[in-house]
């Protein structure tokens, strides 16, 4: 079953339509889902191509500007590539992470967060084994 994509002339909307058969759609029998109309004009519709997650990581990977900052222990680097990296994954970052990003974003150190977060290092010295 095909699903085509049209300009509405009539309710100036970006509309798709879902034809039945190839048959019936080769017809160009459209009407708008929206407000009935027929006078439609239709559109080349966007391309989405399907990865796999590992396709997706190896493509981060190879990305030189996202992995430079990390070199560099840039905090907005590594904010930066924790984001894609969830996107990619579609894993979405909860509260507490969002926190972290936006600590990130603002240049404070991963240590620094680290220790203020709850179960962190709070008042140790790093080394003193307390």
């Amino acid at each position: 079953m095909p699903i085509y994509e049209y300009f509405c002339f009539d309710c100036k909307k970006r509309v798709s339509v879902l034809f039945r058969t190839l048959a019936e759609a080769d017809a160009g029998a459209a009407a708008c889902p929206d407000c009935a109309g027929p006078r439609l004009r239709r559109l080349m519709s966007r391309l989405r191509v399907l990865r796999s997650e590992e396709n997706r990581i190896e493509s981060m990977a190879e990305d030189p500007s996202l992995l430079s900052g990390l070199e560099q222990e840039d905090p907005r680097a590594l904010a930066h590539f924790m984001r894609k990296m969830s996107d990619e994954t579609g894993e979405p970052l909860d509260d507490e992470m969002n926190e972290v990003m936006d600590r990130l974003d603002s240049g404070e150190s991963p240590e620094s967060i680290e220790s203020s977060m709850p179960g962190g290092d709070e008042g140790q010295v790093p080394g003193d084994g307390a």
